[in-house]
Formats: C-alpha cells, structure tokens, sequence
C-alpha cells in the first residue's frame, strides 16, 4: 500500500483528492482579482447609475460590447493554444509563447493603427460626431489587452495564481481610481473654471483645458472609456520586467501548427462572443418600441450587472478549470474527475442563484431609481449564467480531443437562436426579449454540445443528480416565493424595515436547507471517489 502511494502519481492513479484541491486552490486565486474587479464595477454601479443617464449608461454598454468581440479576434484563439502546445513533450514553452507574443504584438499594433487614422469616420458612422477620442481609447484597450492576454496565459500555464491575481488587482484598482478622478476631481475643476468665466460647464473646450479634447468637459461615457484605457496602458507597464526576461524567438513551423489550432477556437469563439453581446448591438436597430434605444440598453445592462456574482463565479472556475482539464487529461480516473466537477459547479451555481433572488429586495436597492424597472430579468440572466457555465464544462471534450472544429457549428447555432429571439421580440419586448434570448441560446448549445460530446468524448455525466440540484434549487425558490405571497403580503409589521428583516430570515433559513441537500445529494455521494478510497 505504501509503496502504490509513493508511486501512484507516476502511474496515474493517484488520489483524486489533490486535483480537485488544486483546482478550488487556484480558482480562490484567480478569483481574488475577478471578484475584486466585479465587486469595484458592482460597486460603481450605484455610482454609474446616479451620475450618468440611462441613455450615457446604454452608450458604454454599446462600446464594451465593441470591445469584447474585438478582443477575441486579436487574440486569435492563441490563449488556448498556448495551453495546448506547451503541455506537449515535443515543444518548448517558451518558443510556444514567444511565437504567441509575437504575432499577437503585430496584429494589435496594426488594428491599432487602422483606429487612429480613421477614428473620426467610425465615431461618426455610428452617430458620436466629436467622440473620436472614444475610438482611439478603444483601439488602446483592444490592443494592450490582446498583447497581455499572452502574458496573462503564460502566468496561468506557470501556476502562478498568485501573481496573475496582483497584476489583475493593480489594474482594477488604477481603473478605480481613474473614474474617481475623472468624474470627482476632473468635473469639479471644470465646473470650477465654467463658474469664474461665466458659462456652462459643457461651453469649455480644449483651449481652456487640454484634457478637454479627450474626454467631456461634463461626466458621460467617454470618462468610463478613458478610465479602462488608462488601466490597460498600466497593465502593459506591469509586464515590462517579465518582457525584458523574455526569450524573444520566432519558430515558422510551430507558429502555423498553433495558428492551425487556434484559429478554429477563435472562429468559433467570436460566434460565442459576438452571441453574449450581440442583443447590446441589436438595440440599436430593433429596440424600436423605446423613445431612445440607448436608455433601454442601459436599464438592461443595469439588471444584468445585478446577476454579475454568478457570471463572477463562471469566470474564475474558467480561469482555473481550463489549464486543470488539459493537464489532468492524461489521468486514469481524468473524465470521472470532470463528471465530479460539473456537479460540484452546478451546486455551487444554486447557492449563488438563490442568495441573489432572495435577497433581491435589498440588493434592487443599488440601482438608481430610474434603472430599477429592469430587475425583472435578473432571474433569466442568473439561469442563463448557470447554463453558460456548465456549457463550459461539457464543451471541454472538443479540446481535449482536438476537434476544435465542430466548436464554430455549436456557437453558430447559439448565435442563430439569439438573433431570432431577439429580431423578432425586442421591438415588442425589448431589453426582456435580450435577456431571454441569452437564455434560449445557451440551451441550444448546451443540448448540443452534451449530444457531440457523448459520441466522440464521453465523459459520465450524472445528469440524473445534477438534474436533481436544479429541482432543489427550483423547490427552494418557490418555497420562498410562496411564503412571501401567503405571508408576508398579508402581514402588517410595526415597521417596513422590520418587515423586511423578517423576510430576510425566512429566506436565509430556505437557502441553509439547500446546503445540507446539496452536501448529502452531491458532496456525500462523491467523498469517497475525492478521498482516492
């Protein structure tokens, strides 16, 4: 026995128990910095939604939309790709991310170039004449981030959470301090120079103030814009050190080997991305029943920031979970281990859904009162986040088996989903038409994704028990919801506050039953398989 203990990690059947350890390990690192960035813009949004105006709120939501689907084509699928070949026996990983560095570095550089020279025919073709600072800013965004993205893969391939998560965090906190800057100390010293000469603040133009041929002389979405620009130019100076370490070299062959492969991931991750933010874009032309579609955009983009714990959650597990795949793919027991894994996430998803929609009336409250009538979505935009996450687990077989293919059919069927639902129902339905459609196109690829995987890299789901924590959770919030119609709503209390206190505790007692479910149903159930026995 002691001798099967001492070797087992060399012959792959070691302890179940250490992996998954190293994964909670890794994603509690990861996470420091993502939930510290989520929290900060969670936190700004009482402030975005008090200082600015739905319809300045709905025009940064447009431009970040912008933003994330550039992101993934300049990075070209070559985060993945690093993970893939640097694992390999035969390569180097530092040619690997070399290679990566440099074909990222010169395509970013050129898009960046391209958005200079012709900022002012894109900021007036889509309709912000004077705003063309704003498409610079996004050009410097797309193209610090695409070139430290590498660096980021490369930390994360390294373990090196720990660093990953204090570059991340320096970066959140210099975006934070930038909006306080900018919308606290920059606008009061103009309304300061407005006052002495005797003229309206938005009268000031760059002869008064040079910072003024930038951004406005009054807060709106170019001081959000300028904020995360000035961030990212911070981060790539984070990286200096690591770049003047760097090992620069060029490897023709193995740069068309990682393009082969990372290419399809791209392709078929813009449909993906350009699925997640493609209803900001489709506003604009089919939010027709609205007297300003940038408004609906930004009560919209309001509710889903209420559900961003769980979309939190989905991207620090990803952060860790994908490396962790590849590198236990080898082992005996490796596609138990992903089964035991979706159902601890989807678990875990339950407790984050009911914690938010529970407490709903209180954390409604965070919202300015005239983005407040969007909170309806929040429980479709929770689920959705769910389903995205655990499309994430299932979609993992067509890279671990190198059919990155069949990757652009799935996303292409979401993408299809999201843009019927949303042609057709947004000008009727409008920013609920957007949040159902997210909902409707994870589904889609979920189903088939599950079907593909089953065929050509089978992993033993349990869908019968994770089937279960979704009735837990469904059962736990009708409880709840059923409480508050037979109980509350008929109920005087000597004060609202006291009321609410009430409620509050019913409702945190319902959320303790769900856990010990979920450690009998799941944690109970998997204990031995973790603890090796």
């Amino acid at each position: 026995m002691l001798r099967e203990r001492k070797y087992g990690k060399i012959l792959n059947f070691a302890p179940m128990a250490n992996p998954l350890k190293q994964l909670a390990g890794e994603t509690a690192l990861y996470g420091l910095s993502t939930i510290l960035a989520r929290v900060i813009n969670f936190l700004f949004v009482p402030f975005y939604t008090r200082l600015l105006s739905t319809e300045s709120y709905g025009v940064v939501t447009e431009f970040m939309a912008y933003i994330a689907v550039l992101q993934v084509v300049l990075a070209l699928g070559l985060e993945t790709g690093c993970f893939r070949f640097a694992n390999r026996k035969d390569t180097d990983p530092a040619k690997v991310y070399s290679d990566a560095l440099g074909i990222v570095t010169v395509v970013s550089l050129l898009f960046l170039g391209l958005m200079t020279v012709f900022s002012g025919n894109i900021a007036d073709m889509l309709g912000y004449h004077g705003y063309r600072s704003c498409i610079m800013f996004m050009g410097g965004i797309l193209a610090c981030d695409s070139i430290t993205a590498i660096l980021f893969a490369k930390l994360r391939q390294e373990h090196k959470a720990l660093k990953f998560a204090l570059l991340k965090t320096v970066k959140i906190l210099t975006e934070t301090a930038a909006n306080f800057a900018l919308f606290f100390g920059f606008a009061s010293v103009c309304r300061n120079m407005a006052a002495e000469a005797g003229i309206q603040p938005s009268a000031l133009t760059s002869s008064d103030f040079w910072l003024l041929s930038l951004i406005s002389p009054v807060p709106d979405f170019s001081y959000v814009i300028f904020a995360i620009f000035i961030s990212c130019i911070v981060c790539l100076l984070l990286f200096v050190p690591d770049l003047v370490r760097f090992r620069f070299s060029f490897d023709a062959k193995l740069a068309k080997q990682m393009l082969a492969y990372s290419l399809p991931l791209m392709v078929a991750a813009l449909p993906g991305i350009v699925n997640d933010f493609l209803d900001r874009i489709l506003f604009r032309f089919f939010d027709t029943g609205s007297d300003v579609w940038q408004s609906s955009l930004g009560i919209f983009q309001a509710g889903v920031k209420i559900s961003v714990i769980m979309s939190l959650f989905v991207q620090m597990f990803r952060f860790a979970a994908e490396p962790f795949f590849f590198q236990r793919a080898a082992d005996r027991n490796s596609k138990k281990l992903y089964a035991v894994v979706m159902e601890y996430f989807a678990a875990f998803c339950g407790l984050i859904f009911l914690g938010v929609i529970l407490y709903i009336d209180v954390i409604s409250l965070i919202l300015g009162r005239d983005f407040r009538e969007g909170i309806g979505i929040v429980p479709i935009m929770l689920l959705s986040y769910i389903i995205l996450g655990m499309l994430f687990n299932v979609s993992m077989w067509y890279k671990l088996s190198g059919r990155t293919g069949v990757a652009i059919y799935i996303t292409l069927a979401g993408l299809l989903v999201t843009a019927i639902v949303n042609i057709v129902f947004m000008p009727k339905y409008s920013y609920y038409a957007a949040a159902w459609g997210h909902l409707a196109s994870y589904v889609v690829m979920f189903i088939i994704s599950i079907v593909l995987g089953n065929r050509y890299y089978p992993i033993p789901y349990n869908w019968k028990r994770i089937s279960f924590v979704f009735l837990v959770m469904g059962g736990v919030y009708g409880m709840a919801w059923a409480a508050d119609r037979l109980f509350f709503s008929g109920v005087t209390f000597s004060s609202p506050a006291c009321g609410m206190a009430v409620k509050l505790a019913v409702n945190t007692v319902f959320i303790l039953c769900y856990v010990v479910m979920m450690y009998f149903s799941v944690h109970r159930k998997n204990r031995a398989f973790l603890s090796g026995e």
